[in-house]
């Protein structure tokens, strides 16, 4: 098969493919292919013009082709970096870390937790002015790019994949990821047309995802994959209720290992999108709760935010973030960081104070003197993990309340915590509809 497609790098490439409520029918996977032939090009940012050529009669047989493998898994990875901007933001302004200064319905919705959020899938941006929220579609998305393209690799014959143990290590890790996203923000949910499935049931295949991935990073002899995997599967056992499981894979992870969902500027759905609703549009505030925040009577380097005008409304005094300033800043998904959390969680004590002064050493930050106590790693986490997709999943796991009342836009909050089932998988999906 003869592949062509000419690509400019500043145009958008792979607006055409958005996931399908009820997935997998036919011509979503092959939609879902074809978009993982194209978006690479874009992605890896080789060279600004690239010649391919794709029949209008492909069928899905074509795509059963070992050439394609690096492509298969940078169009995984590639649509995972745009959905985890949608997450982070998405579920930031849903924990109450920002809050909205803006008249934008589409924003203001997520601001106030409506009901009417059902309504919503969600896509990756490619404007810096866009203002909706929402990240069921392009994770969706992410997760069914792994998953099939783990299925095609592993069907390849293994001479012709050249790092087939790394690309497949990689693509586990990455679905788990997508599956654990998907169950940390929303109440439900479903794959590929599939019956329902709970939050527990989705960490579960999470977990199942991670521990897939750590053989093949071991094959590959890469430790660094194996840390995401055994942190990833940290996250989801945690999040499971399985403490010692948890502990074991987090007491695996070096100091100093970081795996940071990478961004770039060659594509506004390349970018990290928080600068853009913080800096550039002024949309989101930091929230009250993380303003003037100090440790031993010093600025608290973790939350950095400063008063600069007004927001996007024109009059409310805009408390801006500075944790991430320009599009290109990465974010951490795996980290020594996050292990040392769940090891104070599950220990406790002096185990809990050692890994809590870590942290704050790592932050040039005085010095934690508590009894290392749930409160206190809980108000930890809130500070080190702001912005970065921590938040929403910690409040429903401990049972943190969300707020009541009035939102800043003067809205009466809606019931959301989690986010519902979209409107649309529910009513197409044949195992769950009516």
């Amino acid at each position: 098969m003869s592949i062509s497609f000419r690509s400019d790098r500043n145009r958008p490439m792979t607006q055409e493919f958005m996931w399908t409520p009820g997935g997998g029918q036919a011509r979503t996977k092959l939609r879902a292919l074809l978009a993982a032939l194209i978006t690479p090009f874009a992605l890896v940012g080789c060279d600004s013009l690239l010649e391919v050529s794709v029949p209008g009669s492909a069928t899905e047989a074509e795509f059963e082709n070992p050439a394609l493998a690096r492509t298969i898994l940078v169009a995984a990875l590639g649509e995972f970096e745009c959905s985890f901007a949608q997450f982070v933001t998405t579920t930031g302004i849903l924990a109450a870390e920002v809050e909205s200064t803006t008249g934008l319905r589409a924003t203001n919705i997520w601001n106030s937790r409506l009901d009417e959020l059902d309504n919503v899938m969600g896509g990756c941006t490619t404007s810096r002015a866009a203002d909706g929220f929402g990240y069921w579609a392009p994770m969706q998305t992410a997760r069914y790019l792994a998953d099939d393209g783990y299925r095609r690799i592993t069907d390849f014959p293994s001479g012709a994949v050249p790092n087939r143990e790394r690309k497949l290590a990689e693509l586990s890790a990455y679905g788990g990821y997508a599956y654990l996203l998907l169950g940390e923000g929303h109440c439900e949910i479903a794959a590929d047309g599939g019956p329902l499935l709970t939050r527990a049931e989705t960490f579960g295949i999470a977990e199942e995802r991670f521990t897939r991935a750590i053989p093949h990073a071991e094959a590959a002899g890469n430790p660094g994959l194996r840390h995401m995997a055994l942190m990833g599967r940290a996250r989801a056992r945690l999040n499971l209720g399985n403490t010692q499981g948890a502990l074991a894979d987090a007491q695996s992870i070096p100091d100093g290992f970081v795996r940071e969902v990478q961004f770039s500027s060659a594509q506004v759905r390349r970018e990290n999108r928080w600068p853009s609703i913080t800096i550039t549009s002024r949309r989101l505030a930091a929230k009250p709760t993380y303003r003037d925040l100090t440790v031993g009577g010093q600025p608290d380097t973790r939350v950095p935010i400063i008063v600069s005008g007004v927001g996007e409304d024109g009059s409310t005094v805009f408390h801006q973030q500075r944790k991430y300033t320009n599009h290109t800043d990465n974010i951490p998904l795996a980290s020594w960081i996050e292990a040392q959390f769940i090891i104070a969680e599950v220990q406790g004590g002096s185990a809990a104070v050692t890994a809590l002064n870590k942290i704050r050493t790592h932050f040039d930050l005085p010095a934690y003197t508590g009894n290392g106590n749930l409160d206190d790693i809980i108000e930890e986490r809130r500070r080190t993990f702001w912005l970065d997709g921590h938040r929403l999943g910690d409040m429903l796991r401990y049972g943190i309340p969300f707020e009541q009342g009035l939102s800043s836009r003067g809205d009466a909050y809606g019931g959301t915590t989690c986010i519902a089932l979209p409107r649309n998988e529910r009513l197409s999906n044949p195992n769950i509809a009516g």
